[in-house]
Parts: structure tokens; sequence; C-alpha cells
């Protein structure tokens, strides 16, 4: 057989500068990147991502228009026909302009022009995008985009913040609790309280009744922080510009929790004036900037939190009212975390899995917009982060979409005759969809490798191409595209190498983790699955890819959100924030940048095994979530 030869870097192809941000978010994983921001050829190197930062700077790209008071008359367009017409502001761009008109859109990296997730098609006139005049037709970003004469613009579903992040109904508590709440309720009828798991993208609370421990009610959004960018490092880089720290505890408290809060309440039909307290996970940065604390020492090295504890604070503390509902003393419970890169939801993640007490190894994988991995071992706990999570959710692809109504979330590709089918989350056929969310990314890298279209670095086989019906193949600058149907979705070589870049990342921690304690993945008793992320991933199909590199189908437990599953549990039993306080103080992190063989692992992982279509990758029609093929 012959060996398997290590990829070089003319082997990999390069993301857009979304992909390397993305590497950027947890600092010393590594990056392979162009000389220039979306090329997709040129020369090509390492770079460690704490060396390569990219300079923030808060509003909009572009130049400055005159003092002319005409203010052309811009036309937006739904896609359902739905249209309505505003006034062109001075000196803002249009994502800013929607904003403020109660339109916002996708704009995850910060309105510096990195991703496609505020994208918007010119259909007449032409806009001022940077230096540049675009005229119609035209795909621009909104966010570097001004109005210099009337112009109708088409807003795609997939660049609107209106969609709501799916709410997974379920979650795995493996460990036995006892009914101890945390705040009691007193006799002011104060007797319900919340859990709340603060994610970099997403939030989600849980409403608990104290008496009884049931679960009332649950909401979930995005969280508004989401402006000031998709990733850590964005956040902690806009925290730094004057007065932004204030606004930004304000957005996540103001335009994210209450209004989560408000929502669950009125569907329990409880008051707010009933809460008596609540409990918070979250990543280390989104629990400083929540509690107001400059998080500008966890965007340098050693990376240093202001805090790790399980803190306290009031709700006047951090501007948490509910219009004036809550009293100024409102009790919140802040879990805590292992380090600047490893926070509070892996720490409830660890406590809700059960996972310190197998008898076996065990590995927990929590895949949001940063992964978070831990290893039990021989009773010990190795931890470490990487950055993943936005290439997964759609962060600077084609047709990235989180998931949501509408977006593929399951996707097959056949030969003789080919045919593209899949399904679409809330229904509806793929042939249609305009966005694909994680899980039909993963589904992709695998089908295409077990069916010969994708070469195990990424690129589309000649052979292979020559074989797909005309209509759905399309090339730009040299680059294969395939058109999944007249809808819009696309996937081309460079979401490929994206894609590659954060499942690499993922599973060169895992080996690095693995390595650590001595052990193979075969020997791991149990690897928990979480984030929301993993609800809808088909587990065949991320092992078959390499993001799960060496484990089998049945060592893989899908858990669902483990991080608000801690936050109940430490809501309802009191104690288990002893324990978890343990958990903080016994874990030992993993700096993965100063490991060695990480980056050889990296590189390794770029690749996409060599694989033949067993039976696991046979199309599973299981998941409901609706289906469509275009044939």
């Amino acid at each position: 057989m012959r060996k398997r030869r290590r990829p070089t870097r003319k082997d990999v192809h390069a993301g857009s500068a979304g992909a390397s941000a993305a590497c950027r978010a947890i600092p010393g994983c590594c990056a392979i990147f162009s000389r220039a921001s979306g090329t997709r050829s040129g020369s090509w190197w390492f770079i460690r991502a704490r060396r390569s930062r990219i300079p923030r700077t808060i509003g909009s790209c572009g130049p400055k228009r005159g003092t002319d008071d005409r203010m052309p008359l811009l036309t937006f367009r739904l896609e359902d026909g739905e249209e309505h017409r505003f006034d062109a502001g001075l000196d803002v761009s249009l994502a800013e302009l929607l904003e403020m008109r109660g339109f916002p859109l996708n704009t995850r990296c910060g309105r510096r022009g990195l991703c496609r997730g505020c994208e918007v098609e010119l259909l007449e006139g032409s806009l001022r995008c940077g230096a540049e005049t675009v005229r119609a037709p035209a795909a621009v970003r909104s966010c570097r985009a001004r109005a210099i004469e009337p112009a109708t613009v088409l807003i795609p579903s997939r660049s609107r913040m209106e969609h709501r992040p799916q709410v997974g109904d379920t979650f795995r508590i493996d460990v036995p609790y006892a009914h101890q709440p945390l705040f009691r309720p007193d006799g002011e009828g104060r007797d319900t309280a919340f859990a709340a798991d603060l994610g970099t993208t997403t939030v989600v609370v849980l409403l608990v009744d104290l008496v009884t421990g049931e679960v009332l009610a649950r909401a979930g959004g995005f969280n508004a922080q989401i402006r000031f960018g998709d990733n850590v490092l964005t956040r902690i880089d806009a925290a730094r510009e004057p007065g932004a720290r204030v606004e930004m505890q304000r957005v996540v408290v103001r335009e994210t929790l209450e209004p989560l809060l408000a929502r669950a309440c009125a569907r329990a039909g409880r008051g707010v004036e009933r809460l008596a307290g609540g409990v918070i996970a979250g990543n280390t940065t989104m629990l400083h900037l929540l509690a107001g604390e400059d998080p500008s020492s966890l965007g340098v090295a050693p990376f240093t939190p202001r805090f790790l504890d399980a803190r306290e604070l009031s709700g006047s503390a951090i501007g948490l009212a509910l219009g004036g509902a809550l009293a100024p003393e409102f009790p919140l419970r802040f879990l805590p975390g292992l380090s600047g890169y490893v926070g509070a939801d892996l720490v409830a993640g660890i406590a809700a899995t059960g996972m310190r007490y197998s008898e076996r190894p065990a590995l927990l994988v929590d895949i949001g917009t940063n992964g978070e991995l831990v290893l039990q071992s021989g009773g010990r706990l190795f931890a470490c982060a990487t950055a993943a999570g936005p290439a997964f959710e759609g962060a600077g692809l084609r047709s990235g979409s989180r998931a949501r109504d509408g977006a593929i979330g399951a996707l097959d590709l056949r030969f003789d005759p080919f045919a593209i089918e899949g399904e679409v989350i809330g229904g509806g056929e793929v042939a249609r969809a305009g966005g694909i969310c994680g899980s039909a990314y993963i589904d992709f890298l695998a089908r295409g490798r077990a069916c010969g279209l994708l070469g195990d670095s990424g690129r589309v086989e000649a052979g292979a191409w020559a074989r797909i019906p005309e209509r759905y193949r399309h090339e730009e600058e040299g680059e294969k595209v395939l058109l999944l149907g007249p809808g819009g979705a696309r996937i081309g070589e460079v979401d490929v190498a994206q894609l590659l870049q954060a499942k690499a990342a993922i599973a060169a921690g895992i080996g690095v983790l693995l390595r650590k304690a001595g052990i193979a993945p075969g020997e791991v008793g149990r690897l928990y699955l979480a984030g929301g992320f993993g609800m809808h991933l088909d587990v065949g199909h991320a092992i078959a890819c390499g993001l799960l590199p060496g484990f089998r189908e049945e060592q893989v437990e899908v858990v669902g959100n483990a991080a608000l599953a801690g936050c109940l549990l430490a809501l309802l039993d009191r104690s288990l924030l002893a324990e978890m306080e343990e958990i903080r103080a016994g874990a030992e992190i993993v700096e993965l940048n100063l490991t060695e063989g990480f980056e050889e692992d990296y590189i390794d992982h770029l690749l996409l095994p060599r694989t033949i279509s067993p039976p696991s990758l046979c199309w599973n029609t299981g998941r409901t979530t609706g289906s469509g093929s275009f044939t």
C-alpha cells in the first residue's frame, strides 16, 4: 500500500480572512492562509494566531461621505416580497442603517468585512464599498456599503438576525442530585429561578419552579453582542474602545437576558416578580463582559482572567432589573471556570455528565463557537480549548447558516445517476434552501470523500467533477463550486478548506489530550458530544471525515446542552457548587500552542481520511427535519 504523504503548503487551500479569524479565536492555534484576505492562490505559510491580530475598529469601513444634505432613498426588499423604504443616513453603512430601522443583520465579524454574514444583493442602482463603486447586480457586504444614489437592495433571510437558533428540547443529566435549591422560596411569592447558558453566539435560559424542581419554560436567542464580533477575541478587542465595555454589558443584559427571561416567564404564565435568583454559565470572556470586568488580559499572553471562582453578584451590579420588577439585591451566581479559554460552561458539562466518576476514561467534546475539550483518565482531568465553532456555524462560508428553519441540516451526494439529497430544518426542498448549517457541511465532507468527489486535501477531483451535470457546476477564479439548487446554496473548495481547518483544530486537540493521558481512542469508554452543533450531527459522518478520529459510533453519546444541564443542577442542588470548585482546582489546563506535536497533528488532520463508504455512511433518513432533493 502506498504510504500516505504529509500535506505540503501547496496541498492545503487557504480560506478567506474569515477562516483565519476563526482560527485566531483561540490563542496559539495555527492557521494556514494566503497573502491577501479572500485570495485563492499565492504563497502559503504558517502563522501563530497570537502574532496575527487584526486591529479592531468599532464602526463601519469605507470613506466618509460628503456633507450634502440630500439623502438617497433606499428600497429594501425581503425574500417574501415585502418592501421598506428609508432615507440613507449620512456616514452610516447599510448594516448600521438597517439595525437602526429594526432589521439587524448578522454582522458576526464585528462589521470588519471579513465574513459574508451581512451580505445583501444590490438589485438596482449603485453603492460605495470602500474605495470602489459597485453597480447592480452584485452581492455586497452591507457593513462596507454606503448609499450614493437611490438603490434597491434584497435582504436574504440567511443574513437577518431574526431567525432564533434552535433550542434543543432535551439534555442529559447523568448524575443523581438532591433537591436543595440554591435559592429558597420566600413568603412573598418568589418561588421561581432561572438557569442560563451565556454563549458567544447563543443564549438559552430555563425557568425553574424552586418548590418542585420542574422546568417551567425555556427560551433561546442570539447573544446581541454578536454585533461586536463572532468570537471572543473580537469581543475582547471591541471592549478596549472607550465606553465599549459598558455598552457591551448593556447589550447582553438589556437586549439579550431580559427579553429571554420575559419570554420564558410569559410562556410559564408567571410574573417576573416571582424570580428569586439565577445561575449563569458561560465562557470566561462572556462572564467577564457580563460582570463589567475588563477582559483585555484574556487577549494577550499569558491570558490571565480577572476571576474564575463562583462569583456572586446582584442584579443591580450588572443592570438586570426587568423594568423594576427585580430588587436591587436580586442574587446571581456565576459558575466557576478553569482558565481564560476553558470556561464555566465546560465545568458545568463535566458535572452534568458525571464523567469524573467513570471507571473508564471519558472525553467531553463541546463544539460551540469555540471547541472545549476535557478528558478524564485515572481520576485526572485534562482540558484544552481550540478554535472551531465559527466555521461550523457558517462564519465566512458562502452559504453558511446557523441551525434555523429553511437551512439545510443534512446532506447526501450520489453518483450514477448524480443526485443531491438532504433535509431542510422546518421542512422544504434542498434545491430551494438558501443556507447550509454545520451538520450538513460535515455530511458533505464525509459523503464527498466517500463518493470520490473530494480528494484527501479537500480539492474537487477532476474526474468526478466531469461526471456532474453542468447545471450543478460553477467555477470562479479557478475554484470549483457545487451548486445545490436554484435556491442559491452552494459549496466551494475554499469553503471546504475552512471546514478542514476547523475540524483539524478539534481533532488535533483530542489527540493532544489522549497522548497526555497515554491512551488511545479505543480505550475511551464514552465520548460525550455536547453543544447545539452536536445535537444535529451525524456521528458516523463526524468520524468518517476525521472530526472524531479513531473513535467508534458506539463510544459516542450526544448529550445536548451540557452547560445548561450543569446550570440546572447547580440551581437545584447547592452542593454541586462545591463539586464544581473541586473540578476547577483539580483540572490540568493543556496549552495547545505550547504542546509538542500539536502543530504536526493539526497539519495531519487537514487531510480527509481515505474512506470507503461503510454501511454507517449510507443515507440515514432518521432525522426529522423535513426532506427534499434536487435531481
